[in-house]
């Protein structure tokens, strides 16, 4: 079962930033998930939503400011995140931003090429499943997860359409017959997310093979 902290380690530190990051490795996670957009510069950059306002003491589109600007805030690249976790372990990178895509696949490629990174140490998910069939062309070794929060008859019907590595389905839709279904089409299934005692007791029950958790400790 793999433990995959939650933006970091969202439920210790505040979620996307540098120092979630490190408390997750800490923690010992087997991956961090974490949310990417693009700044107004073209750079991937990691906060989940498309405005600075939650998240920072600045309003804003986050296509509006430069890597640097946001940088000022607390926001890394995700160039940064990756030399931060140096393979400590893996990165599921959910792509929020379509316009993300294209640099997102060159990132992988340019730490496989030239940072001994291996494919299967990333993952990228979206709920954008167009997104997913764009990575497939640009590049079928990259590991694909495909995100939903409303049906995982959905998300396995589009999974093969293209070669998907998991379906990343919201917790509450699992039961024991989808779970079964998507293990025996050869989908590994990472649920998110999974925070109380109660819930994940529940899904421990299920054969599932990765809990994403904002307390990655209590998996």
């Amino acid at each position: 079962m793999l433990k995959i902290g939650h933006r970091g380690a969202k439920g210790h530190v505040a979620e996307n930033t540098v120092a979630s990051f490190a408390k997750a490795i800490e923690l010992g996670v087997d991956l961090i998930e974490l949310d990417v957009h693009l700044s107004k510069d073209g750079e991937v950059i990691v906060i989940h939503d498309e405005t600075v306002d939650r998240t920072t003491n600045k309003t804003g589109l986050v296509s509006n400011f430069t890597a640097s600007e946001l940088n000022q805030m607390g926001i890394p690249t995700l160039r940064e995140v990756l030399e931060l976790v140096d393979k400590k372990c893996g990165v599921n990178i959910e792509i929020k931003d379509p316009l993300a895509t294209q640099k997102v696949v060159e990132i992988i490629e340019e730490f496989e090429t030239h940072f001994n990174w291996v494919y299967q140490q990333f993952q990228v998910s979206s709920f954008i499943w167009e997104t997913l069939e764009t990575i497939s062309k640009l590049n079928s070794a990259i590991l694909l997860g495909v995100l939903t929060e409303d049906s995982v008859a959905s998300a396995m019907a589009f999974a093969k359409k293209i070669k998907v590595h998991s379906i990343n389905p919201y917790f509450k839709l699992l039961n024991q017959e989808n779970c079964n279904s998507m293990q025996n089409s050869g989908y590994k299934i990472y649920t998110w997310t999974v925070n109380s005692a109660e819930d994940l007791i529940f899904v421990k029950t299920l054969p599932i093979d990765g809990i994403i958790s904002d307390f990655p400790d209590r998996i």
